[in-house]
């Protein structure tokens, strides 16, 4: 099967590069000195990093600091283990990275069914004293948002920092007040390699010296921040077309006798998160692959392992349900008929097991 018949709907694992992107790639390889070095040609490198990192602000609407990272997981891990504040906490459903980066002893705040934390659970976390709070924005496999400004209220008041995952959000919606907020350019058209860690406050974060203020040791990839600048200038997301387009995945799979995950739960419109009782991700995968439709079962993190989700056992979803689980997720130029394509497909699969299984 040629690569022009196939349909890659899994956006929310990396999304093809902008062709703003690659052209502003390509010109800042033509500026190939080390922006740390002090020469004409250092400082000309220079000038481009600082233009790439004042466009990432800008199209991000941040007025503090902005630390050039390798990818969201760094920039995650740099808050996790460098924030001045004594405890650390996280919630259940966040990217594997954040426990692991948090340490052990993290505490873990309970999710509600559709996936919302559950706010008696962050009381009684909070009320053992400050910590670093790591939050998702929006979750990598259902898509379900945060209430992040009305719970970074709640946390500062106890003492804490909020950090927030925006790794699917940055460049689609509206950043949350956080204290720390981590993202990266593969997620929105941008090149794979570069992240950013915003911070609010750069005295509630430790320095470790070298590049970055001190805040990054490493010579800054200046040709990926530009990639990353110009993907968020282009501003290709057009979020009212791609609700629609989740709406109808959703009517079509709930039609066809599917489940979608968190239906009820607030979603961003880029990611659809389904199940077909009965089935199992490992084949759905496999043959929706095979008809020419990329999808995935998860996080690209973790899903080539094809072990079960936590984030659906974190919200306690039916065995059969999260057995069946497909994510769904949709780019700037996804259509209507692609979405009609998937569906058709995933019908298919779900007729010939059920025939088979008669």
């Amino acid at each position: 099967m040629s690569g022009s018949e196939r349909l890659y709907l899994d956006h929310a694992a990396t999304t093809p590069v902008l062709p703003e992107a690659r052209a502003a790639i390509a010109r800042a390889l033509e500026s190939w000195a080390n922006p740390s070095s002090p020469h004409a040609e250092g400082r000309a490198a220079r000038f481009l990093l600082e233009e790439a990192r004042s466009t990432i602000a800008r199209m991000l609407e941040w007025r503090h600091d902005v630390i050039l990272t390798s990818g969201a997981s760094e920039s995650v891990e740099i808050a996790a283990k460098r924030a001045l504040v004594e405890g650390r906490v996280h919630g259940a459903t966040e990217h594997a990275i954040v426990p692991h980066a948090m340490g052990p002893n993290s505490r873990v705040i309970a999710v509600t069914p559709d996936g919302l934390i559950d706010e008696a659970s962050l009381d009684a976390v909070l009320a053992e004293g400050p910590a670093l709070v790591a939050i998702q924005h929006v979750n990598n496999e259902t898509g379900v948002i945060q209430p992040l400004d009305r719970l970074a209220e709640k946390i500062r008041s106890a003492g804490s920092l909020l950090l927030a995952d925006c790794a699917q959000s940055a460049g689609k919606l509206p950043l949350p007040d956080a204290d720390f907020i981590a993202a990266c350019a593969h997620k929105l058209g941008g090149p794979p390699g570069v992240g950013v860690l915003l911070v609010r406050d750069l005295a509630t974060l430790e320095a470790v010296g070298g590049q970055e203020k001190g805040y990054r040791r490493g010579t800054q990839d200046m040709p990926a921040a530009l990639g990353f600048a110009a993907a968020l200038a282009a501003k290709p997301y057009d979020m009212e077309r791609l609700l629609a387009l989740r709406s109808r995945l959703d009517a079509a799979i709930q039609a066809g006798g599917g489940c979608v995950i968190a239906k009820d739960a607030p979603r961003i419109p880029t990611i659809g998160s389904i199940a077909m009782p009965g089935g199992k991700s490992e084949s759905l995968l496999v043959q929706l692959d095979l008809a020419g439709i990329a999808v995935s079962a998860g996080s690209a993190c973790s899903s080539g392992k094809m072990q079960s989700s936590k984030v659906l056992a974190a919200m306690h979803v039916p065995e059969d349900m999260a057995a069946s689980f497909i994510r769904v997720s949709f780019g700037p130029n996804t259509s209507e008929a692609d979405i009609d394509r998937f569906v058709t497909e995933w019908q298919r699969i779900g007729n010939r097991s059920k025939a088979e299984a008669a």
